[in-house]
């Protein structure tokens, strides 16, 4: 297996990733959408709430809250040991906000929450729960959770998990007289002509289309366009909960513990049988 980083930045992981099948490259995107765990707001408490919002739609809202996650340090509820309702240290983190609107209108954000752990605390401060008129209170305490999105999409912490294939573009030389009819009709401008020359300049952008194979004059066509095989290139959108290389390697070693179980169970059941390995 190789694997080619792409692009990085704190939220953003594009990678490349050869000899690998497409069961496995769909397995992998699962996994990081459904079974890695992310911290969310699980349960709320509203003590106080004159505002137009209803009490279940303002919890809601708190739930959808991305929140950074500590996975070194929590664990999920079903695996602690304190088997609490509410949880322990080990396993939630409470959460409290109390605004008012004294002689005006204010906007209450994320950033109001005030956390018990202060690396448990929203991505953003800036995302909008209720406005409150003049004279309106509210209150309340919340308890954030570990869980995993396959349970409720509040628990995934990508935005985006998605693969493509590996596009190839094998341009004939000794046929194409580069009339610009397949640099013209795509899209993305993956072809370009100069100084009388067709050329691949931005590979990464084709999406296997083959519209330029289509329009070419030639029969049968100067340009081919493939897949490679067994290739992959992976877009990875965190929604900053974790770093996108954390989900990412955290989905492979739950994908590695999946498939060491399966196989287990699957021996077991072999012996049991009485069929021999």
């Amino acid at each position: 297996m190789e694997i080619k980083i792409l692009e990085k930045d704190d939220k953003l992981l594009r990678f490349q990733v050869n000899s690998i099948s497409t069961p496995i490259a769909n397995a992998l995107r699962r996994m990081m959408i459904a079974e890695v765990p992310a911290m969310a707001i699980d349960e709320v408490v509203l003590i106080d709430n004159s505002s137009v919002m209803h009490d279940e739609v303002l919890a809601h809202r708190l739930g959808l809250v991305p929140l950074k996650t500590d996975l070194d340090t929590y664990v999920l509820p079903e695996e602690c040991s304190c088997q609490s309702e509410l949880g322990c240290n080990k396993c939630s983190v409470s959460l409290t906000l109390e605004a008012e609107a004294v002689d005006s209108v204010r906007n209450v954000y994320s950033g109001d929450l005030r956390s018990g752990n202060p690396d448990v605390v929203p991505v953003s401060d800036k995302i909008p729960l209720v406005k409150l008129a003049a004279g309106q209170r509210l209150k309340l305490e919340a308890y954030a959770r570990l869980g995993r999105g396959m349970k409720h999409a509040k628990w995934q912490p990508v935005s985006v998990s998605a693969y493509k294939l590996v596009p190839q573009i094998d341009i004939n030389r000794s046929k194409c007289d580069a009339c610009r009819s397949c640099a013209e009709i795509c899209p993305h401008g993956v072809l370009e002509v100069a100084n009388g020359k067709l050329s691949v300049v931005a590979l990464e952008k084709c999406t296997l289309c083959k519209d330029c194979e289509a329009v070419c004059p030639k029969k049968p066509s100067a340009i081919k366009v493939k897949n490679v095989k067994d290739a992959f290139i992976f877009t990875v959108e965190s929604t900053g909960a974790l770093p996108p290389e954390r989900i990412v390697t955290e989905a492979v070693e739950i994908l590695r513990k999946k498939s060491k179980d399966f196989a287990e169970q699957l021996s077991h059941t072999k012996i049991k049988k009485g069929v021999r390995r």
